[in-house]
């Protein structure tokens, strides 16, 4: 395309075959606010309309540009009159300044000035949207002086006139000019806005223009998409039949028309193809990518788009099966319009779920997969449509546009579709377009699916990973526990860390945090495995050591694959002691209550389990009420390229922070460690952290009482007694009972199975109350179904109905049987 001249060189016409023209006149800048008022009034629309500034700023504008109309293509004294038909492409300058249009327009117009005669006008406007004031670009010229440059201009000037495009500089003292400039290729597509600076810096500072011109190439005011104008269609139709009359051959432009038209047409639509395909899909999060398709078709080559998928799609779900029917539920959502705000927000909001029934344009595109294309939507059809939507009208919005129905398909499933609506004042859609439509919703189609995979292969893995990890009571007997738990960043959102607490036999309670070493679905499935082995070993109350080393036996059992790293840590609250074992895991945190001070408990490292032939030793360490046990992943402390020293400091650190609760413990820890890294420049972390927060509350003396009964009928009385006596000092009279009739049934057991060495009865006082029994039978009771004349089988159904919840577990010396009753509330 041949630009225009440099500032302030002459109109000039190159000769030769193809040859194009540039030149500038004085072009006339008008900026109209969203109340009609002007805004801007350059010195160009001072010349013009004889109006200056001063004056022109803050009045209406349909004061100071009062257009009459445009000249009818019949009136032979006009000058250029196959232009005087560019009114073909929409109304008069007057539904621009009123408000009434919202897409790019332009003409041609008469218009009175003061002390001057009636003056012929080029006029463009250009709606403007954003957050500023600023409604309307208008841009006017004197024909007449266009006419004054080139006095041998004729039919070939005018088809010249109609590939006239005004451009404007990058630099302006009015509000908005930046954002214009900006926006300037979306009115020239094919000028970059470097280009355009370099041409224009002079128009909205001088009022001149750069008027362009090309015999082989147009740049369009308005969107007509490669199909030609009237004027330009009528004058060829002209010179062939005056061809065909004289008997000789059609001009060559005639008989090329079809192929140029077609090329142009073509051209066009890969650019607009390519502009779309670039700006949609640029993330893999699918609301995102609901967005950007609706906006990226809005207002080129529509002015409303309503994106409507199907409920599966939404729900993050796996790909929705078979062809859509009256009963499919549709959400519309994403609604794009160029319309003033708020207007189709109550009657289609976005996030309606509806059915489509089978008379409709709708149910036609999402049963075939085809596109289908209304030309004009009569009455008749927009109240069909309208019966969809109860108790609102949606008729005025629809009625008399052109409608355009593209399916959102993938591997042949329609996924959605978008309803496309062109104003009823702009060119209606046809069947060129009805093929863009297609080829763009095949591409919307690809990238809405590829989001949705995404979506839901990442739903599935959160879903795998919540169901492995354990939801953990915030209080267990003795101790209080918080857990935090971060998905990776890093191939995926699946990782193998994990966090446990086991309720163990005399109050105790395990905690355990592990690591397999790894990312994805195979360490997510390697923890599962893992975390439930650690569950069934911790119920035979093995120590911490021996625990481990079995765990390590289990994994190489497995396979070669399975490592993973691994702290168990057994809190006894009434003894005040923790008994720790390590398997190549980070040290825990343990925060004195006394002074508030941290530490790294020092623990003899070990091997991760799954390496084999490394011994696992325990560290018994004593604590005191209100100490806390912080206990993670490196996930936390380690990020690469930095010392997981510094990450370890900086969990002390946080770590001995007073808090409110424990969840808020937590929070500080994370952030804590979050904000060390990225001060440092490291970037986030991109492996996934488990923590968990233990406070050692212990239990106090006074809430525990134990007895030592030995092996006679009669030591079954003495329970009964002594716990109802201690039950009455407590102030829980009202489960006294039952409580000594559980007593006596497990008393009853361990008189009549254990060995030599006494019974050992024991009630805990907490947040509930808990009863224990220790012998040296290494059996565990069962519930057994007692018939009618059976003289035993029926004390663990009692147990089993009465108590709040009841269990056993072997020890080294015997067993632990136990049941648990809800306190009042005192």
């Amino acid at each position: 395309m041949d630009r225009g001249t440099e500032r302030g060189a002459p109109f000039h016409r190159a000769a030769g075959d193809g040859a194009s023209a540039a030149g500038r006149i004085p072009l006339a800048v008008v900026v109209v606010d969203r109340e009609g008022l002007v805004s801007h009034w350059s010195r160009g629309a001072r010349r013009l309309f004889g109006t200056a500034r001063e004056e022109a700023v803050g009045r209406p504008v349909v004061d100071l540009l009062p257009v009459s109309g445009a000249l009818p293509e019949d009136d032979e004294s006009a000058p250029y009159g196959a232009y005087a038909a560019y009114d073909g492409l929409g109304p008069d300058l007057e539904s621009s300044l009123d408000g009434r249009l919202f897409y790019p327009a332009a003409g041609r117009a008469r218009l009175t000035a003061a002390d001057s005669d009636r003056i012929d006008v080029l006029w463009w406007a250009y709606p403007l949207v954003g957050p500023g004031a600023e409604r309307l670009l208008v841009l006017a010229a004197d024909a007449g002086a266009l006419r004054q440059e080139d006095p041998g201009a004729g039919a070939g000037a005018s088809t010249a006139m109609e590939r006239i495009a005004p451009g404007f500089a990058l630099h302006t003292d009015f509000p908005g000019a930046e954002d214009l400039a900006r926006r300037l290729p979306e009115i020239l597509p094919s000028m970059s806005v470097g280009e355009s600076a370099r041409i224009v810096a002079q128009v909205l500072e001088l009022g001149y223009p750069v008027l362009e011109f090309s015999q082989n190439d147009r740049v369009p005011v308005t969107p007509d998409w490669g199909v030609p104008r009237r004027a330009e269609r009528k004058a060829r139709q002209e010179r062939a039949a005056a061809a065909a009359r004289s008997g000789e051959p059609p001009p060559q432009d005639v008989e090329d028309e079809g192929e140029d038209l077609e090329y142009v047409a073509v051209r066009e639509r890969l650019e607009f193809l390519n502009e779309v395909s670039g700006r949609i899909g640029t993330s893999l999060d699918l609301s995102r990518t609901i967005v950007e398709v609706s906006r990226a078709v809005v207002p080129r080559f529509t002015d409303v788009a309503g994106t409507y998928l199907r409920e599966q799609v939404v729900a993050g779900e796996g790909f929705p099966d078979g062809v859509p029917d009256t009963t499919t539920m549709w959400h519309r959502v994403a609604v794009e319009h160029t319309d003033e705000p708020g207007r189709w927000d109550d009657v289609v909001p976005v996030g309606e779920a509806m059915p489509f029934p089978a008379h409709t344009p709708f149910f036609q595109c999402m049963t075939t997969g085809d596109p289908v294309l209304v030309p004009r939507i009569s009455e008749q059809m927009g109240h069909t449509i309208a019966a969809q939507f109860e108790k609102r009208d949606i008729r005025p919005l629809i009625t008399g546009r052109s409608m355009l129905v593209v399916p959102l398909k993938a591997r042949n499933v329609v996924l959605g579709f978008m309803i496309l609506l062109r104003h009823p004042e702009r060119v209606e859609f046809n069947d060129m377009d009805r093929v863009t439509g297609a080829e763009l919703a095949a591409r919307a189609g690809l990238v809405l699916d590829n989001a949705r995979m995404y979506t839901y292969q990442e739903s599935v893995a959160e879903t795998l990973q919540e169901s492995m990890l354990p939801h953990i009571a915030p209080r267990m007997s003795g101790c209080d526990i918080a857990t935090r738990y971060l998905p990776g960043t890093l191939l995926g959102r699946v990782g193998g860390d994990w966090f446990d607490s086991v309720k163990l036999p005399g109050s105790r309670t395990a905690l355990v945090v592990g690591d397999v070493m790894g990312h994805g679905l195979n360490s997510a499935a390697m923890m599962g495995q893992l975390r439930t082995a650690v569950q069934t070993m911790a119920a035979l109350d093995l120590p911490p050591a021996q625990l481990l080393r079995n765990l390590d036996d289990l994994a190489q059992r497995l396979g070669e694959h399975y490592l993973a790293t691994c702290l168990y840590a057994v809190y006894d609250p009434i003894a005040s002691e923790l008994e720790i074992a390590n398997a190549g895991h980070i040290p825990p945190v343990l925060v004195r209550a006394e002074d508030g001070r941290s530490e790294l408990l020092e623990l003899p490292t070990g091997a991760p389990v799954g390496v084999g032939g490394v011994p696992f030793e325990s560290v018994r360490v004593r604590v005191a009420p209100g100490d806390r046990l912080v206990m993670c992943t490196d996930g936390l402390v380690e990020v690469r390229g930095e010392d997981i020293g510094v990450g370890l400091a900086t969990l002390c650190e946080s770590a001995a922070h007073p808090a409110a609760s424990m969840d808020d413990a937590c929070d500080t820890i994370i952030r804590a460690l979050a904000a060390t890294f990225s001060s440092a420049g490291r970037g986030g972390r991109k492996d996934d952290v488990a923590l968990l927060m233990a406070r050692l509350n212990g239990i106090e003396p006074d809430d525990v009482a134990q007895w030592r009964i030995g092996h006679g009928p009669q030591e079954v009385g003495r329970a009964r007694a002594a716990v109802r006596e201690q039950l009455h000092e407590w102030g829980f009279n009202s489960v006294a009972d039952t409580a000594e009739l559980l007593v006596s049934e497990l008393v009853t057991n361990a008189v009549r199975h254990s060995h030599s060495r006494p019974i050992d009865l024991r009630l805990v006082r907490g947040e509930t109350l808990l009863c224990e029994v220790d012998d040296d039978d290494h059996d565990l009771p069962t519930l057994l179904s007692a018939g009618r004349f059976d003289e035993f089988g029926r004390g663990m159904r009692v147990v089993s109905t009465l108590a709040r919840e009841w269990g056993s577990s072997r020890t080294n010396s015997g067993k632990t049987v136990w049941f648990e009753l809800t306190l009042p509330r005192r």
